[in-house]
């Protein structure tokens, strides 16, 4: 099996962000493992704006996250 998150060290805090979002795809992937079935749900929590807030919070968290890992890109 391939590591997908061999370092959460970034260059940048917009490359921080990005592997953020990315940290928090996964998490559902691994939740959700049935593609079939996360395509069936996403148009409902699509436009829904709790779920959307809900999902915004979880890659702030991760973003928190990353970016303390960098040291808040303090050398940057």
């Amino acid at each position: 099996m391939t590591k997908w998150l061999p370092t959460l060290k970034t260059a940048t805090p917009e490359e921080g962000y990005d592997l953020a979002v990315k940290m928090a795809r996964v998490a559902v992937k691994m939740t959700q493992p049935d593609a079939a079935i996360r395509d069936r749900l996403r148009p409902e929590y699509a436009e829904d704006s709790t779920a959307l807030i809900a999902s915004s919070q979880v890659v702030a968290t991760h973003f928190a996250t990353v970016a303390a890992a960098n040291d808040y890109w303090k050398d940057a």
